[in-house]
């Protein structure tokens, strides 16, 4: 299949845009940021800069509309988002050259991000009128109990940069159809597509004030929007360490926050395993998006006795990947900016050494001198105890070791900080299914990568990889609250 068959020609995007959406209205400002093609370093637009003062601004717009918001009716809560998601699926050739130029990713995998955000805007607009409580059991007839669920009131939202339109989509969604207002605060790396998602929304009906986007550079902006007292509710989504600092500032508040961070992601491959499956799914979970995915693939666990087949096939699968930028759409694009770059180079230097061996990669691919390409990387492990085994890179590099049985596979999967998703290469049902019960991560995939094929299936993580269920069939429970009420029945 040729690349024109893969994916209609699109036009280049702009760059340009205001960036600040507060009570229904684009607001320029005087300061402003470029847009930056992550494969040329070129910039190709300027996106006006939110200021701090706009946080009070757009909290205050955000509050005026939750109130009508929420008493809306949920099926016409619904029926917003509904044409929304149709808007989106209309538009997403425009939106998928949107994210796939300012992310850096092929324009293939900037289509998929759009057609999964579509799904999961209709998916929560399907939900908007299923939002029920529990009717309780009583002592005798004189009583009722039961409960409700509310929306918190104003929703904080802050987003990454690697999957905007995905992200955005499975917060956006569920928090509008539960009947919550929203500022958000979006990766100044890549907003672009959020920015059009916003415009859509305006389309759809979106009533002014619900849906407010601040779009700056630096930390002030999300520091004040997080610890604002006016806002009722945090969802973060980025790293370990700056969810430390959004989980300090919720808590002068005593604000409800979830937080989804990072993750070191296995694929345990046991020597049963139907490698002619396994193989591509496990190249393609570390070099899609060029491994800059929460749940990358970055950890390849392989039973001693097939290690040697496994590795050699994955190396050699992973030479043939073609790298290029978005418009190319390839294989895999540059890392997102030359700081990602440079950290994930360095990342890769520093662990060579005692117990960790270079075997392919770790350098600008052949014939791509600008931009921030890395090569498809894969690092041998032999000792356990190495840092990059549990580091997550947030790149194209995956790390081998072995395991000899069952026990040794389970200590190597669980033993990182993280735990995101884990997935289990086995011909063996009750293996699969003891080690699904003992790995401690939020999702378990057996025979595949991730829960593709799955609707509803919910994004749950574990120890440091945060707590949040983001997308699920329950995504809209999270952007409530359950209130009991308890009746006495008089006469």
């Amino acid at each position: 299949m040729t690349t024109a068959e893969k994916t209609p020609l699109t036009p280049v995007p702009s760059g340009d845009h205001p960036g600040t959406f507060i009570g229904g209205a684009w607001l320029d400002r005087t300061t402003s940021f470029p847009s930056v093609d992550p494969a040329t370093g070129e910039t190709f637009g300027h996106i006006s800069a939110s200021e701090v003062a706009d946080v009070d601004r757009a909290v205050a717009a955000a509050r005026a509309a939750a109130r009508a918001w929420a008493r809306t009716s949920p099926s016409e809560r619904g029926a917003i988002l509904g044409r929304w998601a149709g808007l989106v699926f209309q538009n997403m050739h425009r939106l998928a050259a949107l994210e796939a130029r300012n992310v850096g990713k092929p324009l293939s995998g900037g289509l998929l991000n759009v057609q999964i955000a579509g799904s999961i805007l209709q998916f929560t607009a399907g939900g908007a009128d299923k939002l029920t409580g529990a009717t309780l059991p009583t002592r005798s007839p004189d009583f009722f109990g039961f409960t409700r669920r509310e929306p918190h009131g104003v929703c904080a939202i802050v987003l990454p940069w690697n999957v905007p339109a995905v992200l955005f989509a499975a917060n956006i969604g569920p928090a509008l159809a539960a009947g919550n207002a929203v500022v958000l605060k979006p990766s100044e790396v890549a907003p672009l597509v959020i920015h059009a998602l916003v415009e859509l929304a305006e389309e759809a009906g979106l009533p002014a004030g619900v849906l407010n986007v601040l779009t700056g550079v630096g930390v002030e902006l999300g520091a004040t929007l997080v610890s604002h007292p006016g806002i009722d509710h945090i969802s973060f989504v980025g790293s370990v360490a700056t969810g430390r600092l959004v989980m300090q500032a919720a808590a002068q508040n005593l604000t409800p926050i979830k937080v989804e961070l990072g993750g070191k992601s296995p694929n345990v491959v046991f020597a049963d395993a139907d490698l002619d499956v396994a193989v591509p799914a496990i190249v393609r979970s570390i070099t899609e998006n060029a491994g800059q995915n929460c749940n990358a693939g970055s950890r390849l666990l392989v039973q001693a006795d097939v290690a040697d087949e496994v590795r050699s096939r994955v190396v050699a699968a992973m030479s043939e990947i073609r790298i290029g930028a978005w418009h190319e759409d390839l294989d895999m694009g540059p890392l997102v900016n030359p700081v990602q770059h440079e950290r994930v180079s360095g990342l890769v230097t520093g662990a060579l050494g005692d117990g960790v061996e270079l075997i392919l990669g770790g350098e600008r691919p052949t014939g791509r001198d600008g931009g921030n390409f890395l090569a498809p990387t894969v690092l041998s492990v032999t000792d356990r105890s190495a840092p990059i085994v549990g580091q997550e890179i947030f790149g194209p590099v995956l790390t081998v070791e072995t395991f000899t049985d069952d026990a040794d596979a389970l200590a190597l999967a669980n033993g990182t900080d993280f735990g995101l998703l884990a997935c289990i290469w086995t011909n063996d049902v009750s293996r699969a299914l003891r080690m699904s019960s003992e790995i401690g991560a939020g999702q378990i995939s057996v025979n595949q990568f991730s829960d593709a094929g799955v609707i509803g299936m919910p994004f749950n993580m574990a120890k440091q990889s945060g707590f949040s269920s983001g997308n699920g069939y329950r995504a809209l429970y999270e952007f409530t609250r359950e209130k009991a009420v308890a009746v006495k029945l008089l006469g």
